[in-house]
């Protein structure tokens, strides 16, 4: 008998707390500040949910489009000059440091992972300061998009491995 009291008491306590949470799946104060999808915490919903929303595209790279587009073009068809021709100087001597270290032979072999081809070869929303730009670049392998840092050397623009962000967290974890 004390069993049977005891489940019932606890059925009683879950309900009721069940009852008074709510649905917290159901939110009715979404709304949208224009940077992001914000959802706000209400009686049913004590946790805000933030979701940035996409950048919007201010300019179609003009710069920097012809250099990626070929850059596209030369993975595609695994044209070992032309990739290097897009690369900065530093950024190939960063490559044949994990080439040697993966054991590469080629500058086709080490890259072919990054599944760059014309099919999917965007780029936007350049900003250039002196000799250095960022714009965002959109491949199979990023379909989202990422920003990478292009650099300009001997009066053409070259494509880094760098990327604002992650050089962000970088400065990050070496300021600690």
């Amino acid at each position: 008998m004390k069993f049977n009291t005891t489940i019932l008491i606890t059925t009683l306590i879950i309900s009721t707390l069940a009852f008074a949470c709510g649905d917290a799946g159901t939110n009715t104060n979404a709304t949208n500040t224009g940077n992001s999808n914000t959802t706000k915490a209400n009686a049913n919903s004590p946790v805000a949910v933030t979701t940035p929303a996409p950048e919007q595209t201010t300019n179609n790279a003009p710069t920097l489009t012809p250099m990626f587009k070929a850059y596209c073009l030369a993975m595609e068809k695994k044209d070992e000059a032309g990739i290097r021709r897009t690369f900065s100087k530093a950024t190939l001597e960063d490559i044949a440091e994990d080439m040697k270290a993966e054991g590469s032979k080629t500058l086709v072999e080490y890259m072919s992972v990054d599944q760059v081809t014309t099919a999917l070869c965007e780029i936007r929303n350049e900003t250039i300061t002196g000799d250095q730009a960022v714009a965002e670049i959109k491949t199979a392998a990023i379909p989202n998009g990422e920003k990478f840092i292009f650099v300009k050397e001997g009066g053409e623009w070259k494509l880094t491995m760098r990327s604002p962000a992650l050089d962000s967290v970088k400065q990050t974890t070496t300021n600690k």
